[in-house]
């Protein structure tokens, strides 16, 4: 049984990357089978990938989900929007020297006004005054994880996507996405890869601090996904003929995980709180893309019971010595399911 100490590591601050590579597959890629860890470049996941595999992409794409704003009181507040309940409300959260009432009104972007509504556990309902989505895009900013230390410019609104975004929703980025570039998608495809898509909205919950040194205490927070029977097609296609189903990023072998726990991957759409830690047993995903993760997240756990706890600490301290870069701008590894993890 694990504790949430054992899932510290010390993390030179330096190796915390700020800005992104100037080309996208630039990144380094670290190959962990087992004990067994290759230096390679990212773009050369071609050679790791055979026909008829396929690879499974979050296309999410990250909504400019941060507003500054001014209380009807005069107080200064950030809203940080959570999730998109419908065309005109929205859960987030708000910080602010005092706690809004139900029924106070915020100025955001000294733009337009949003109404506080009901709670909802750590968030706020916020009932905006037209279609939410076009006014977070036209006067919100792009929310940068909070280990990144600059303000979000023009390069981080085309760089803190992936190339294949287009279903708008999240407030955080699947990260092992931004690695591929159109051009190493088309190679992909030439070799005969299936390329299959998922959404999951990723949730400001994603950064935030598991607190309970027993596991078996933490609540997992919520994130809606989608899985379309395409992607269910072609994954079945793949497992009948032998082959891998990779998932690119933590955020789509969850949702994968989450609609496979009937024991067979299946069509739907859901709200998962699925927390994924050493003795889950997995039941579609066989391969995955993922970068490197903070101390004691959840998305460590994650990848821990997916490639062993031992083999994702020795990859870890092999990465710091090698000088490998951290976290959602830093590089990536190429993990293999481990059956004894």
């Amino acid at each position: 049984m694990y504790y949430l100490s054992d899932y510290d590591f010390h993390l030179p601050p330096e190796l915390i990357a700020q800005t992104p590579l100037p080309e996208r597959s630039a990144s380094r890629l670290l190959y962990v089978d087992g004990m067994r860890l290759l230096d390679r470049q990212f773009m050369e996941i071609v050679d790791l990938l055979s026909p008829g595999d396929v690879l499974v992409f979050n296309d999410t794409r990250v909504l400019k989900a941060r507003f500054f704003g001014v209380k009807q009181t005069g107080g200064k507040v950030e809203v940080l929007i959570e999730r998109v309940l419908d065309d005109r409300t929205a859960l987030a959260q708000i910080r602010a020297s005092k706690t809004p009432p139900a029924g106070m009104h915020i100025r955001l972007a000294d733009a337009f006004d949003v109404i506080v509504g009901e709670r909802a556990g750590e968030f706020f309902t916020l009932h905006f005054p037209d279609e939410v989505i076009a006014l977070i895009e036209a006067y919100g900013r792009l929310p940068l994880p909070p280990y990144i230390e600059h303000a979000a410019g023009a390069v981080d609104e085309q760089r803190y996507q992936t190339v294949y975004a287009n279903k708008p929703g999240a407030v955080a980025a699947p990260t092992a996405g931004l690695h591929f570039d159109q051009a190493l998608l088309d190679t992909l495809k030439a070799k005969g890869v299936q390329l299959a898509y998922v959404t999951l909205h990723v949730g400001a919950g994603t950064f935030q601090p598991v607190r309970t040194e027993n596991l078996a205490e933490h609540q997992m927070h919520s994130e809606w996904y989608t899985i379309p029977q395409e992607t269910v097609d072609a994954i079945k296609q793949a497992q009948t003929a032998g082959r891998n189903v990779v998932a690119v990023g933590t955020t789509s072998l969850r949702a994968l995980e989450s609609a496979s726990q009937s024991g067979t991957l299946a069509a739907s759409s859901a709200d998962t709180r699925l927390f994924i830690r050493p003795g889950y047993q997995f039941k579609t995903v066989t391969r995955m893309i993922t970068n490197f993760h903070l101390p004691k997240s959840t998305l460590l756990m994650l990848i821990s019971a997916f490639a062993g706890y031992d083999e994702v600490r020795a990859a870890y301290k092999y990465a710091i010595a090698q000088r490998y870069r951290f976290f959602s701008y830093g590089d990536a590894m190429f993990l293999t399911r481990n059956a004894d993890a």
